[in-house]
């Protein structure tokens, strides 16, 4: 990862979860669920969510999974991760929290059944090796999930190009004090690969037998789901 990247949601970490809030009315809440839901976990099962940030996704495959089942959240960004202990625990939730960078996990090949990232894969430096990293640490037949930004369906198009353009940057801004942040992220959720093209990211991967995608909320979000070789 940039240092620069590194630095700007270290700088954001403290108003992320309000601004994410603010800025989604909600919804990111809902995306996650379904990220969870179409993963088909079993009670018991082996997580690791990757960019998880505050922790949001990794508690909530962490619900379904159950005490047996073990959920390890990742993040480059050691400031975002510090928020995530105290959020586990205020829901009685036991998650794994480790500094780890999703194009170079530490984990053993075949370690767990799904592997995720939520709006991270975009400010990797490379998606194709976090693709990668991820496919190795899931056994053969398990999911790798990706929930990310995208270009809306023509219906949403004209109200989402403003919303982005200049809503976003503009709360984002008054919330975090960080306006070029927001501005940074809207950029690259408007410049990275959707929809087929995405696919085709995976597909070059090498790691996938079978992939597909999910639009959410009109396209404003893409789930990508890979079945792992």
């Amino acid at each position: 990862m940039s240092r620069e990247v590194h630095d700007m949601f270290a700088e954001i970490s403290g108003s992320y979860d309000r601004a994410n809030s603010v800025l989604s009315l909600g919804v990111h809440h809902r995306w996650r669920q379904a990220t969870v839901r179409h993963s088909a976990v079993q009670q018991g099962d082996r997580v690791l969510d990757c960019a998880t940030g505050t922790g949001d996704l990794a508690l909530e495959f962490k619900r379904t999974v159950g005490a047996e089942g073990r959920v390890v959240g990742t993040d480059f960004c050691a400031e975002m991760l510090a928020f995530a202990p105290a959020k586990a625990e205020h829901a009685g939730l036991a998650v794994e929290w480790e500094v780890q960078d999703a194009m170079q996990l530490s984990y053993p090949d075949d370690t767990f059944d799904v592997a995720s990232i939520a709006f991270g894969i975009r400010n990797v430096d490379d998606p194709m090796q976090a693709l990668r990293s991820m496919g190795r640490v899931v056994r053969p037949g398990g999911r790798v999930m990706v929930l990310e930004f995208g270009r809306p369906l023509w219906w949403m198009k004209p109200f989402f190009s403003f919303y982005s353009r200049v809503i976003i940057p503009l709360v984002g801004g008054l919330v975090s004090g960080k306006r070029d942040a927001y501005e940074y992220l809207t950029r690259t959720s408007a410049a990275f690969p959707t929809g087929d093209e995405f696919l085709a990211l995976m597909d070059q991967s090498g790691m996938y037998s079978e992939r597909r995608t999910i639009p959410l909320t009109g396209g404003i979000a893409y789930l990508y789901i890979g079945t792992v070789k």
